[in-house]
């Protein structure tokens, strides 16, 4: 028996933030300026936003065949976890309910999502995704009145994701269990190109895919400046210096359901109702796919609860923004 599931709306939970990437950090870095590598740029889509890669070489042709395998990589992965795409593997297993023989990458990253949803007590959640439609579809029809509670929770009765079992040979949900690893699969696809980019050679590359990840310092010797911007075309609210490290910022207004904002895609997975603590949460850690799962749990976590899960998560940083534009960093 299949299931039927809305597609998920054309618009990405990160591009209402924009990733301003200069080309180095105005710091006081103790190192010595250098001339550097010729600069290539692509920019192309990934996951259904714009994305971009900037590679620091001095042979353009190695870095256009660079970014030519970088954006077949991101293809491919698209192809397992894509909702946008009613034939990738993420969505026929969540219109079947079963997906036998799934890829290396599919049961590696869902390993990874449902390893932070246990270390974050379920806050982090990828059987969030009938939530996340009942909202999307309520909020098309209609305007002003809100899903009842009764709806909410005959949802929140398929949400829990200990409602997921897998195998090398089968993923298999939970009567009603969807899936979404739009919280952590741009990372994933993140740190899989920045392994190629490695693997071919390049030391100093700036990867944007919706999560942002440095390999190395940028064109002037000096950390990538990361500017981070509430909206497209914004200016900077602040910017975070990134070498050899990964960043990932999750704010309510990456994606909302109606015009106030107040209904938007950061759901808390206790209530069902969307999170209200934070303006705007970034996380910098070793890896994207890190970065990425936790600015999703910190940003649809209250203060104290913010702190308990980063402490379980040493080594990766944290800031978040609350209503006043006021940016704190969070202790672990």
């Amino acid at each position: 028996m299949t299931r039927t599931a809305a597609a998920p709306a054309r618009f990405s939970r990160r591009r209402a933030l924009a990733v301003l990437a200069a080309a180095g950090a105005t710091l006081l870095t103790g190192r010595p300026a250098k001339a550097a590598p010729a600069r290539w740029e692509w920019r192309g889509q990934a996951m259904g936003a714009d994305a971009r890669l900037i590679l620091l070489h001095p042979d353009q042709s190695v870095a256009r065949a660079a970014a030519d395998a970088c954006a077949a990589e991101i293809a491919r992965l698209e192809a397992e976890f894509s909702l946008y795409r009613a034939d990738s593997a993420l969505s026929r297993l969540n219109r079947f309910g079963r997906l036998d023989h799934p890829g290396h990458d599919l049961r590696r990253l869902l390993a990874e999502a449902l390893g932070f949803a246990h270390s974050t007590d379920g806050t982090f959640d990828p059987t969030v995704q009938p939530l996340w439609e009942l909202y999307a579809e309520h909020f098309a029809r209609t305007s002003g009145a809100i899903p009842s509670p009764e709806a909410v929770a005959a949802v929140m009765a398929a949400v829990g994701w200990r409602r997921v079992a897998f195998s090398v040979e089968a993923i298999a949900l939970a009567p009603g269990t969807r899936l979404t690893l739009n919280g952590i699969a741009q990372g994933y696809i993140t740190d899989r190109v920045a392994d190629l980019l490695r693997a071919r050679g390049f030391e100093r590359v700036l990867i944007d895919l919706g999560e942002t990840r440095a390999l190395g310092a940028g064109p002037r010797n000096a950390p990538w400046a990361v500017g981070i911007a509430e909206r497209s075309g914004g200016s900077a609210l602040f910017r975070i210096p990134l070498e050899d490290r990964a960043l990932a910022v999750s704010a309510p207004a990456g994606t909302v359901f109606e015009p106030s904002g107040r209904w938007h895609h950061l759901l808390d997975t206790a209530t069902g109702a969307p999170a209200s603590s934070w303006r705007l949460v970034a996380v910098r850690a070793a890896d994207a796919t890190t970065a990425d799962a936790l600015s999703t749990a910190l940003a649809a976590s209250p203060p104290e609860r913010s702190r308990t899960i980063l402490g379980a998560h040493p080594g990766a940083e944290a800031w978040a923004m609350d209503g006043n534009t006021t940016l704190r960093r969070i202790a672990g």
